[in-house]
């Protein structure tokens, strides 16, 4: 675990291990909503490929449903895995780890979700709409995703910390 990030973590009075135990409650809470979200997303694609008007799609469409079902897949995987690494490591002492390993499979499984859910966006809007305007506006989601999941998150955690007035362990 990064020295310095553990550091600005710690609340007064909490133990190492208190720590770990909830960080990784705060992080089983973040993964509800992300495995929620990617189980409707994976669900509306299994169904596509059942849909009558499924045999008009062209190659470039099936190839990005392909993509998108392969990616989906694999953000499901990453995203349940914390709880295969808890089982794993359970009762073992090493929550810590498991915080770690967590947090890296749940960022993992955070950025497929983004792919994923730009590909079923281009697959929606690539029939209705001309391909290079559905082109386009996956492309404005991709980079809406960047920014709003990685560019904010990363600059706010540079950034110094402000006193929050509302947290009760906040100095």
């Amino acid at each position: 675990m990064d020295k310095s990030a553990g550091a600005r973590d710690e609340r007064p009075g909490e133990s190492p291990a208190e720590r770990a135990d909830r960080n990784f409650s705060d992080l089983l809470q973040e993964l509800r909503v992300t495995q929620t979200g990617v189980q409707i997303l994976f669900a509306f694609l299994l169904t596509l490929v059942f849909q009558q008007r499924f045999t008009e799609l062209d190659r470039f469409a099936v190839i990005v449903y392909v993509i998108t079902v392969i990616v989906c897949v694999a953000a499901s995987i990453f995203l349940i895995a914390p709880v295969a690494l808890h089982r794993a490591m359970f009762r073992l002492g090493r929550k810590a780890e498991v915080v770690d390993g967590s947090a890296k499979q749940a960022k993992t499984g955070m950025a497929l979700l983004a792919v994923a859910l730009v590909g079923a966006t281009l697959l929606a809007l690539d029939m209705p709409l001309p391909r290079w305007l559905a082109l386009t506006i996956a492309g404005g989601i991709a980079a809406t995703l960047l920014i709003v999941w990685y560019v904010v998150p990363v600059r706010k955690a540079r950034r110094p910390a402000e006193p929050d007035p509302t947290d009760p362990h906040s100095d």
